[in-house]
């Protein structure tokens, strides 16, 4: 039997979709697995010996439409058993509908329900315990008779990826002997980001409840000047145990790097997803406006804290979308000081 699993574009989602390999190779040891991705997230699934073939999406595929077509029309030479589209756009329609298998499975969408023979409605509420960005996808294995079985996102990094982040901390200055915390400073937008001054609070915090720890933060390039502006806002005696400038200059180095920390703690994304499956404690802040059990589930709360407005305050999450900045100045650090706290002494 030969499967083709199609997740595009974000990271945590091409991570957490990852979990449908090892579903599959559980209950058909001897099928060979593909995966369509996008090129820049494939260090999250590089090197999972559940997945035996990668079909990368390109920038330059996407922007190219003859460039795509070649793409589609070379999946039929690999006669898929099974297609399983995870994503559920167009692109994957049409690579869906370009692989000629017999069983096709997705979402279901009524503009897209004519290309799949399988199609899945989403769960609204988990039934057992897990994200519904896990549950959701093991449905997604009801056309191959695979009963729900919980799996966990695992990143596999090398031994050698793994000594020389730890040198480059080391070398840093950074004692690893001490408590080193991951800070998720920023959301992958305004929306999904904690207010600025909030999370200043919050590391002043840290540092008051873990006097010896040391903090990373998480960003890219183009963030510098937003997450520097959350440092200047740290009180002094913060700021002296913020290595501003220690940081991966790449995905892979990131996650070898935060395999090193004792714990990730800032604004659900990417990053939080990226700890999990590195099996490093979490402490996620969800935005106003978002379903918690999207992304956390139950079964998690033994490693992990997720904190979310409305476990405070009683609100509709309809008019937080509408006003998702109104609803954050409503979620201040006091809210959340006592389970953090909590959070950084269990550690």
């Amino acid at each position: 039997m030969k499967i083709l699993i199609i997740q595009q574009k974000m990271i945590g989602d091409v991570l957490t979709t990852s979990i449908l390999f090892e579903a599959l190779k559980a209950e058909h040891p001897d099928a060979e697995l593909h995966y369509v991705i996008n090129s820049h997230t494939f260090p999250v699934v590089e090197n999972n010996p559940f997945i035996d073939k990668f079909l990368f999406v390109t920038p330059e595929m996407e922007d190219n439409k003859i460039m795509f077509f070649k793409f589609l029309k070379s999946l039929k030479k690999e006669h898929y058993d099974v297609v399983i589209d995870v994503y559920g756009k167009l692109s994957s329609a049409l690579i869906s509908l370009y692989s000629k298998a017999k069983i096709k499975s997705a979402y279901f969408k009524k503009h897209t329900a004519f290309i799949y023979n399988h199609s899945i409605k989403r769960l609204k509420a988990p039934e057992h315990n897990a994200s519904l960005a896990i549950e959701n996808r093991m449905r997604l294995l009801q056309s191959l008779n695979i009963p729900f079985k919980l799996y966990q996102p695992r990143i596999y990094l090398s031994s050698k990826e793994l000594e020389l982040a730890k040198s480059y901390l080391e070398s840093s200055k950074i004692d690893l002997s001490k408590p080193l915390f991951m800070i998720s400073v920023l959301g992958s937008q305004e929306v999904k980001t904690y207010p600025a001054k909030y999370m200043a609070q919050l590391l002043d915090n840290i540092v008051e409840t873990t006097p010896y720890s040391q903090m990373l933060f998480n960003y890219i390039p183009i963030q510098k000047e937003e997450a520097k502006a959350i440092f200047n806002l740290c009180k002094k005696q913060t700021q002296q145990h913020i290595f501003f400038n220690v940081f991966g200059k790449s995905l892979k180095e990131f996650l070898a790097i935060t395999a090193h920390c004792t714990a990730v703690i800032g604004n659900e994304g990417g990053a939080i997803n990226m700890a999990k499956s590195l099996q490093i404690p979490t402490f996620t802040i969800f935005s106003p406006y978002l379903n918690k059990q999207n992304w956390f589930g139950e079964y998690e709360r033994k490693n992990h804290v997720a904190v979310h407005l409305l476990e405070t305050i009683d609100y509709n999450i309809e008019d937080a979308k509408k006003q998702p900045l109104v609803y954050y100045s409503k979620f201040k650090p006091e809210l959340i000081f006592p389970r953090l706290k909590t959070f950084l002494t269990t550690l």
